[in-house]
């Protein structure tokens, strides 16, 4: 593996995993009821399930490219937004949260190990490194709409802290 490819690599993780920009993912997440993940807000047009469905569905569509498979692309985009506002119950929350943080770990394992100029098979012009780069800017992007959604319901900071306060 190239020094090149190496530093890419580890920037890609630090992205992934959300060092230096925000706050780790898995410190934002895990804390988060039922009751708060479906919670509405009339400023907002999603509750934090909807998001957290949503950064998945795309997280695996991108992971299924990067390991050399070839998804079905959704007709709409709309397709990737769970109609439910919320979970079904606790169990089912905390499943779908491990579930998209175990993509996240599955990314950093690529991110670490691949040659990530390597070029797409199912998806021209595009590399290993440019979607797991593509994985990493759309859960920060939607990790912020989280986190104001938890200022908006006074759930902010987590628990055991998070930067910004």
């Amino acid at each position: 593996m190239s020094d090149v490819n190496q530093s890419f690599g580890q920037a890609l993780v630090k992205s992934l995993v959300g060092e230096r920009g925000h706050i780790r993912i898995t410190k934002a997440l895990p804390d988060i009821d039922v009751e708060l993940a479906g919670r509405t807000h009339e400023a907002m047009p999603y509750t934090i399930y909807q998001l957290v469905k949503h950064m998945h569905y795309w997280q695996n569509f991108m992971l299924e490219h990067v390991e050399g498979r070839k998804p079905q692309m959704p007709a709409n985009v709309s397709e990737s937004w769970p109609v439910e506002t919320g979970p079904q119950d606790e169990a089912t929350w905390q499943e779908d949260i491990q579930a998209f943080l175990g993509g996240i770990d599955q990314a950093v394992s690529i991110a670490e190990t691949a040659q990530l100029n390597d070029p797409l098979l199912f998806f021209p012009g595009e590399t290993k490194g440019g979607l797991l780069r593509n994985i990493a800017s759309h859960n920060s992007y939607h990790l912020g709409e989280i986190v104001l959604l938890r200022r908006f319901y006074g759930a902010w900071p987590p628990p055991d802290g998070g930067f910004p306060a």
